[in-house]
């Protein structure tokens, strides 16, 4: 299949191309390497996969070394003229789309990035999908669409109607923006809800990242909620396994769906949603302790109230996603920060 995956120069969706183009699809990433975080840990994720960072800077085609199947393009989503020629252009099977302006404390500092991002460039792939006739639509959500809810483990079949940040606003957005292509157009569409993906070459403004740099410079670790949280972690070959099996089945429409009981996670339009986590929440303290094991080092902690935008807890209900694609995650949290830690160091050279 030829395949179009945004966000190929960030944590997901870099783990994700490299698993399409190991299998020999066509495979066309784009991202716009913005300075959310460091730069040179995106191109770093494009160099591993065979990529030279001088075409990627310039906006030409980066061809891998590695994977003769993909090639990579900087590209600014919310360019609504490039998008329409890109899709003009490739004529793509299917998408993936795991570019976003990503991180819940961050839309509290700049909220408009959100918009512009996760809004008006969401808009931008629909149309393309739309106009050519893309056979499916994989987009990325987030456990943040939970919100204020407190009925765990979170399922997809809930109400999500009050999001607590800007970011899980947008989330929810563009799952209220594909159920309506899939409704007016046919297209067929799947959200996954990410739940707290971790592992090497990840985000660094995540826990993991943070907790393991500071750890290591010898600065204390801010631990939040007085560290009363428990989290889905989640490990990145995990996650992409269950993106790929979903990626290969487009939804059909579920005739049974009913109006006056309506299920939020399906429809009678080609239009599913999915949680994707591990299902086995793990305290903070715990995660935390597994990362001072992998360290040999103990952390020093500040213990703070929680942060605006926040969550106490995260769990997911993945019970739909083993029925219907057979999703079995398998890696421990205790295996997969070592794996991060080992990793890191590498890359630091710490």
């Amino acid at each position: 299949m030829k395949i179009l995956v945004t966000g190929t120069a960030g944590f997901i969706g870099s783990f994700t191309a490299k698993r399409l183009a190991e299998r020999e699809d066509e495979v066309v990433g784009v991202d716009n390497l913005n300075e959310y975080y460091d730069v040179n840990l995106k191109y770093g994720r494009l160099e591993r996969d065979g990529m030279t960072r001088e075409p990627a800077q310039t906006g030409e085609w980066a061809w891998s070394k590695k994977h003769p199947t993909y090639r990579f393009r900087r590209l600014d989503l919310e360019n609504r003229k490039a998008v329409e020629e890109l899709f003009t252009k490739e004529g793509f099977d299917r998408v993936c789309h795991l570019a976003a302006q990503a991180g819940v404390r961050y839309s509290l500092i700049n909220p408009h990035s959100y918009i512009e991002a996760n809004i008006a460039g969401f808009m931008n792939i629909l149309e393309g999908c739309r106009h050519q006739a893309v056979k499916h639509l994989v987009y990325a959500s987030s456990s943040s669409v939970y919100g204020l809810n407190e009925k765990y483990p979170f399922s997809a079949k809930d109400n999500v109607d009050h999001p607590i940040s800007l970011y899980a606003a947008t989330k929810k957005a563009n799952e209220l923006m594909a159920h309506t292509y899939s409704h007016l157009y046919g297209l067929p569409t799947t959200g996954l809800r990410f739940f707290t993906v971790y592992g090497p070459w990840g985000r660094p403004d995540m826990a993991l990242f943070l907790f393991t740099k500071a750890i290591l410079e010898n600065k204390p670790i801010d631990v939040f909620n007085q560290g009363k949280m428990t989290r889905d972690f989640t490990y990145i070959d995990d996650i992409v396994t269950g993106v790929v099996k979903v990626l290969d089945q487009p939804p059909a429409g579920d005739t049974g769906w009913n109006s006056q009981t309506p299920d939020p996670s399906r429809s009678r339009a080609p239009y599913r949603l999915y949680n994707i986590g591990n299902s086995a929440p793990v305290e903070l303290m715990a995660f935390i302790g597994a990362i001072e094991k992998a360290l040999g080092k103990k952390a020093r902690k500040n213990m703070l109230p929680m942060q605006p935008g926040d969550v106490a807890a995260t769990w997911a209900d993945v019970d739909d996603l083993v029925r219907d694609f057979g999703y079995a995650p398998s890696v421990k949290v205790e295996e997969g920060v070592e794996r991060f830690v080992r990793w890191y160091r590498e890359f630091y050279g710490v």
